[in-house]
């Protein structure tokens, strides 16, 4: 029963703001300078979910050259801005990451 609840309420929170965003596309138009902001929204939230898990994996910060996380977001972060492509970026960054923990255990 508790699911059921819990169902309803995440569909309460999330879908009327979504539908209102949906309903008003094209009729509303922001200005220059919130367009500018809005593009800085997706970057911000990605880094909000990688940043603590590649710095903090154990829960906290861990500066080391031990931390595999740490290793392998560095070095895809450089592949990124090297290569400027996500598939090649996502699938080294992968591998990077497999072999530190294989070679740190």
């Amino acid at each position: 029963m508790d699911e059921i609840w819990l169902i309803s309420g995440m569909f309460l929170a999330t879908y009327p703001t979504r539908y209102l965003f949906l309903a008003m596309a094209g009729r509303v138009r922001f200005p220059i300078w919130l367009q500018q902001a809005l593009a800085f929204v997706p970057p911000v939230v990605l880094m909000a979910i990688v940043v603590p898990a590649v710095v903090m994996p154990k829960g906290e910060i861990w500066l080391s050259w031990h931390n595999a996380w740490l290793i392998a977001g560095i070095a895809s972060l450089l592949i990124a801005l090297w290569r400027k492509d996500l598939l090649t970026t996502i699938v080294s960054g992968m591998i990077i990451f497999l072999l530190l923990r294989w070679w740190l255990g």
